[in-house]
């Protein structure tokens, strides 16, 4: 097959605008009610994660390490 047929193939959905999908698609509270679902069956699993105290530091101190980085940091291009 070649390339030329893919390209000059009409695409059905050109005319119509993009709509959103899914849960880009719902209003914020039925995406709210959803996403608390999923995380209570989660934590009922035994599957969910709760941090520690000690674990929250830990992850606050490795984030705070990684912004210091000069590497990461912004540079001004003048």
């Amino acid at each position: 097959m070649k390339n030329d047929q893919n390209q000059s193939r009409p695409n059905p959905n050109s005319d119509k605008a993009k709509r959103p999908r899914g849960f880009a698609a719902m209003d914020p509270a039925t995406q709210r009610r959803i996403a608390s679902e999923g995380g209570k069956a989660s934590h009922e699993s035994g599957r969910g994660h709760r941090f520690t105290s000690e674990e929250a530091r830990a992850a606050g101190r490795k984030g705070a390490r990684l912004a210091a980085l000069p590497a990461l940091a912004p540079r001004n291009c003048s």
